[in-house]
């Protein structure tokens, strides 16, 4: 867990060096070299099933940039947080196609794929646009992890899920390209400017 921790304070330090000198969106994350070429952090292929009971996979983002989170429906604490940040960033991008938003759930036990509907449906989502995913709980730990979010079960915290409230920004190619915290409100316009920026690069390609 420390070294996930030492992952993600990393990722903030590239972030905020990164904006500082270019307009230009790092990638968060290591890199790696293979064959002589470096390339940056990549989600990991993933399937999920969604909140009208769907199989997605992450092959189904390729033609979008997307904000993605960590939640679950019972959360108490940070998750209405962090989901009021995922709906202003949702009326943020109404209009606009290229964006999609997706929630995990960190319970698959209790978070069927009807009560991520139900829970979507309470809250404004656009589940066009805003999907709700279910999947085997371990491997949504591990693909936190890839998210730079941690997240495990603790029987001890509210809820009986630990995890952070990260929202994160992925290009087109898997790369996650910023992040904000959702349970800091401040943070969100800045993401908002970093999705745009992401959006723009794709038009002068």
């Amino acid at each position: 867990m420390t070294n996930i921790i030492q992952l993600s304070l990393l990722a903030t330090i590239l972030l905020v060096g990164c904006n500082n000198k270019s307009k230009e969106l790092p990638y968060i994350g290591q890199v790696k070299v293979v064959d002589g070429i470096e390339i940056p952090h990549t989600i990991p292929d993933w399937t999920y099933t969604n909140q009208d009971g769907n199989s997605v996979t992450n092959r189904d983002l390729e033609d979008y940039v997307y904000i993605a989170d960590f939640f679950f429906t019972s959360c108490p604490s940070i998750c209405p947080k962090v989901m009021k940040q995922m709906t202003i960033l949702q009326e943020e991008f109404a209009s606009d196609d290229r964006v999609k938003l997706v929630s995990f759930t960190l319970d698959p036990v209790r978070d069927t794929p009807e009560k991520l509907s139900a829970y979507a449906h309470n809250i404004g989502a656009d589940t066009d646009k805003w999907w709700f995913l279910v999947g085997e709980k371990e491997a949504t730990y591990e693909l936190a992890n890839e998210y730079f979010v941690v997240a495990y079960e603790d029987a001890t915290v509210p809820g009986g899920f630990d995890h952070s409230g990260k929202l994160l920004l992925v290009d087109k190619d898997g790369h996650v390209r910023s992040f904000a915290e959702g349970t800091d409100p401040s943070d969100t316009p800045k993401l908002i400017a970093d999705t745009k920026i992401l959006l723009a690069s794709y038009d002068q390609d």
